[in-house]
């Protein structure tokens, strides 16, 4: 209770207020909070700013940075002004407040309330409706800028005779104007309305007029302003019919016009529009006559029209015109659909011929040599063979291989050579003590390529590596094995300053090494290090004794991610590959330039079209932009970017894509003509696999020609499913080299193979020639298997394999102990009118983590051979010499020992007998080893056995005699079962 004494108080104290010292301390902070959010923002527009100057590519920056700043302010301030004007006019045609009805004594409270901010909030509310409409706008720059930059196609779709640049440029700026329009208009009316009301101009319960003269007229002049917008709709909509998608049972997704599109809905929409110009005019005429009478009518009747001509009209003509008849009905725009979508995919130069699927001749011997010269079966799939690189050639913890290779084509000998590659790149899990210096300043990069034969294994079933060792050293010869820039380096680092940095060990220890590139940005620079604190939320940068004279970050590391940052109008194609090129290594990155404004060409969305069971488990070869639905899509550039330096520089790859010849009218000087491809770099260009997943996906249906053919859905195909593994997915195309039946060589190639729709049998077999070094580089081939026979597809392959009795026996023993079994890449090779399967078969054995190839499955009209080698299994197919199956060696954890391996055999000659005697040892070495499961051990022996039974036979040759080994010269397949 308060003290109500009549005596002296003690003095008055205020609640609630702060003192000065505190709202001096709240206000320090305020602005301190500020300053600390604008040079945030500061900090991320500088180290962009940065980064792209570091690359070389800053016009990339400046263009899209001041198209953005320019649709932001003209829109922006358009939209302001648009709704501004018509709050000023509304007030201002505000009427004078006499007799006060209760509805307006209740409104003058907040028209009193406001009138000493009557300019702040008008000023408020044209800001933000121009911030909003400005940040919005900024969004479309690429619309804008391929409206401003388009070149013509030289096409015309076939319904308005119109250049397809008119669909893929001008159409979608027009309908953002549109938009905008009407977002600008329906804001302004609302204001309008809204202030009018405030100020007396309409009026709700009050008596007599519901609306003043002036805000009739000034209401009826935006809704005709929106009227007439939506008469531009309409008009733009007749256009739009050529690029619109729809459900149709042909295909899953249909673009274009269909009978009732261009019998119904266009003229239908033709007299929409008309009406819609006539119903705008009567709002634009109560200027005169003062009454919504007529213009309410005229709206009425126009969505009445909407409804009946543009909803109900096309539904009785699709109903009573087209499905009775359907073929005949739409056949003319399925043909036009045809022809447009394979065009636009560049797949209507697909050759499609007819294939047996049978072989044409009877003795399978002759067709033994035939094999080699048809093609290049690689037996090491570079996505099983990762482990093994891991082990046998990761050196130290901290370097690691991609989950999946790549395969690309290396001369030796003088002859092209399909080769598995891989890079020693960086790898932050296994460095030793993880702290902050050690993971960006000691371990930076990694080091060195290592590559192995595709088509060969050594004796224990490792790669035959034609690239190894730390520092790596083979064929490739002298390059720069510095690895900076990979797919797996995903966090900055800070180089070339004070802190050494670790590039390799061996023997004699730890190397250091100073970077010496000019790549990244410097940090010599305070207000550089303190922007990049703030942006990369490390505040040791700024302070860090590391950083020094010299010091430079990296960052934006990944091929991908370079090259998409410095093209952001390319969409990336999911697997970037090494190569090494004139002396240094080259990422390889294919990218391609799309539109979805294609005439009458269906669409894709391209993550789904280049999904499969390597995308499923591995994210790093997903599609970038992979959401993007397309009908348009061409692998218009190549892009590489070097390991070391991060150089990006973009080749152009198509000359004639007009989108491409748009976005360098774009951004001139930032991709370089094809002629600068050098032959090097020539050689080790690829046909990109995304794009031909594309294409394979819509030659499942468009490999038809004939409208009523497609229409009926019987030639349908599908891509099978990936009979290796059990994720359900898409089998991944297949780099190899061959030759299909109409080539007179083998080129390096992409395969894949078709099944029909619900069925697993085989329909067709595609490859694309993917060599550009020659002149059909890019021709599809299909070979289209007759429906009346049978053959054999991928899963139905698998299947053989599997239940066959023998080789069911000889997997189980495989599986023997705590063994594993992975099925390598199933190749599908065409030969003599038949299909030749080739599946290479690892096992993990034993305390090994890694697989080893242990057998080879091949299936030849209906012959199937399992066996240890490739020609052993080629020759029991084909009826040369070879052995039969049998059990692998060592996997029976029971014995530990192989039934069909035999001690090689005595002689009387010395040389030859010495040479038997290693061998013995050698034998008796892989027994022991199998023992221990000590696959490592077991394979080194094995390759000891080898090479004794050829120094034998060559000792025994030399004095005429037979050779230790088998009758043709090479070690007896009995002695070396794993050779």
């Amino acid at each position: 209770m308060p003290d109500r004494g009549g005596g002296p108080t003690g003095p008055r104290i205020r609640v609630g207020r702060p003192s000065r010292r505190v709202r001096t301390l709240l206000m320090t902070l305020g602005v301190l909070a500020v300053l600390g959010m604008v040079f945030t923002m500061f900090a991320g527009f500088w180290t962009d700013w940065l980064w792209y100057r570091s690359v070389n590519y800053s016009s990339v920056f400046t263009t899209t940075l001041w198209t953005k700043i320019g649709l932001f302010f003209v829109f922006g301030l358009l939209m302001a002004l648009a709704v501004g004007f018509n709050i000023w006019l509304a007030h201002r045609m505000r009427p004078p407040l006499s007799a006060m009805s209760m509805e307006q004594q209740n409104l003058d409270r907040y028209r009193m309330g406001i009138a000493p901010y009557k300019k702040w909030l008008l000023l408020g509310i044209t800001a933000l409706v121009g911030l909003i409409a400005g940040a919005s706008a900024s969004s479309q720059w690429r619309t804008w800028l391929m409206w401003v930059n388009g070149v013509p196609f030289g096409q015309k779709d076939p319904q308005f005779k119109l250049d397809v640049s008119f669909y893929a440029f001008d159409l979608p700026w027009y309908r953002f104007l549109l938009g905008f329009g009407f977002a600008a208009t329906i804001l302004a009316l609302i204001a309008a309305a809204l202030t009018h009301y405030l100020y007396g101009g309409l009026r709700i319960t009050s008596p007599g007029a519901r609306a003043t003269a002036a805000a009739t007229g000034h209401l009826s002049v935006l809704l005709g302003v929106f009227v007439a917008l939506k008469a531009v709709a309409y008009w733009l909509d007749r256009y739009g019919l050529a690029v619109k998608s729809s459900d149709f049972k042909a295909t899953d997704s249909w673009t274009g016009l269909r009978y009732v599109d261009a019998n119904a809905y266009l003229p239908a929409k033709t007299i929409l529009f008309c009406i819609a110009v006539i119903c705008a005019l009567l709002f634009f005429a109560t200027l005169w006559r003062r009454t919504w009478q007529l213009p309410v009518i005229g709206f009425g009747l126009m969505v009445l029209s909407a409804i009946l001509i543009g909803g109900l009209y096309p539904a009785i003509v699709q109903k009573f015109q087209v499905q009775p008849n359907e073929q005949a009905k739409e056949a003319p725009y399925v043909a036009k659909n045809l022809k447009a979508t394979r065009e636009a995919y560049g797949i209507d130069d697909s050759q499609v011929t007819e294939y047996p699927g049978t072989s044409q001749t009877e003795d399978k011997t002759q067709l033994r040599d035939d094999v080699s010269d048809t093609a290049s079966i690689r037996i090491m799939d570079p996505n099983i063979v990762s482990p093994t690189f891991q082990q046998l050639q990761q050196i130290r913890n901290y370097y690691a291989f991609p989950t999946n290779l790549d395969v690309d084509r290396y001369t030796k000998d003088g002859k092209d050579q399909d080769t598995v590659i891989g890079l020693r790149e960086l790898n932050l899990d296994g460095i030793p003590k993880r702290n902050w210096i050690n993971d960006h300043f000691r371990y930076t990069h990694g080091y060195g390529v290592v590559a192995a034969e595709g088509t060969s294994a050594d004796a224990g079933g490792r790669p035959e590596f034609t690239e190894s060792d730390l520092p790596s050293k083979g064929d490739l010869g002298s390059y720069e094995q510095r690895v900076y820039y990979g797919e797996r380096t995903t966090t900055y680092s800070i180089v070339g300053g004070p802190q050494k940095e670790i590039d390799y060990s061996d023997d004699s220890g730890e190397k250091t090494y100073s970077y010496e590139g000019d790549s990244g940005v410097s940090l010599s620079n305070p207000v550089n290090r303190a922007a990049y604190a703030a942006a990369f939320s490390e505040p040791q940068i700024l302070y860090s004794g590391a950083i020094g004279d010299g010091s430079r970050i990296l960052y934006n590391r990944t091929p991908k991610e370079r090259v998409e940052a410095i093209a952001p109008w390319l969409t990336i194609d999911g697997d970037a590959y090494p190569a090494v090129v004139d002396g240094r290594i080259q990422w390889i990155v294919d990218a391609y330039t799309t539109t979805n404004g294609y005439p009458y060409a269906s669409r894709t969305t391209l993550g789904d079209t280049t999904a499969d069971s390597l995308t499923a488990t591995n994210d790093q070869r997903a599609v970038v932009a992979q959401q993007n639905q397309v009908n348009y899509i061409r692998n218009s550039v190549k892009a590489t970017v070097d390991a070391y330096s991060g150089e990006v520089k973009l080749y152009q790859w198509d000359t004639q894509d007009p989108v491409l010849k748009t976005w360098m009218k774009a951004f001139p000087d930032t991709v370089q003509p094809k002629t600068e491809i050098s032959g090097a770099l020539m050689a080790h260009l690829r046909y990109p696999q995304d794009l031909f997943k594309v294409q394979r996906e819509l030659l499942t249906r468009y490999h038809v020609k004939d409208a009523t053919t497609f229409l009926s859905g019987s030639e349908v195909w599908q891509v099978p499913d990936d009979p290796t593994n059990k994720t359900g997915d898409a089998v991944p195309p297949y780099y190899l080299s061959m030759k299909m039946p109409d080539q007179n060589e083998q080129t390096f190639s992409l395969t894949t193979t078709f099944t029909p729709n619900g069925r697993d049998n085989l329909s067709a077999f595609m490859a694309v020639n993917a060599d550009p070094g020659t002149e059909d580089y890019g021709k599809i081939r299909v070979l289209k298997l007759p429906t009346s026979t049978t053959a054999a597809g991928p899963k139905q392959i698998q299947s053989q394999f599997n239940s066959e009795q023998d080789i069911a026996e000889s997997i189980r023993l495989l599986r023997g102990g705590d063994s594993e079994v992975e099925y390598g890449n199933l190749l599908a090779v065409p030969l003599d009118g038949g299909l030749l399967y080739v599946e290479p078969v690892y096992v993990r054995g034993g305390g090994l983590k890694y697989p080893l190839l242990r057998k080879v499955l091949v299936t030849y009209g209906g012959q199937t051979a399992f066996e240890d080698t490739l020609e052993q299994a080629l020759d029991k197919i084909f009826g040369g010499e070879g052995a039969a199956t049998e059990p692998p060696p060592g996997e029976d954890e029971g014995t530990g020992e192989d039934e069909g391996t035999q001690p090689p055999p005595t002689s009387d000659n010395p040389t030859v007998q010495e040479a038997l005697n290693d061998a013995q040892e050698a034998f008796e070495a892989g027994q022991e080893a199998l023992k221990k499961n000590d696959w490592e051990a077991y394979g080194q022996a094995q390759k000891d056995l080898e090479d004794a039974l050829r120094k034998a036979e060559e000792a025994q040759s030399a004095e005429g005699g037979g050779g230790a080994g088998g009758g043709d010269g090479s070690p007896s397949p009995d002695a070396s079962p794993s050779s």
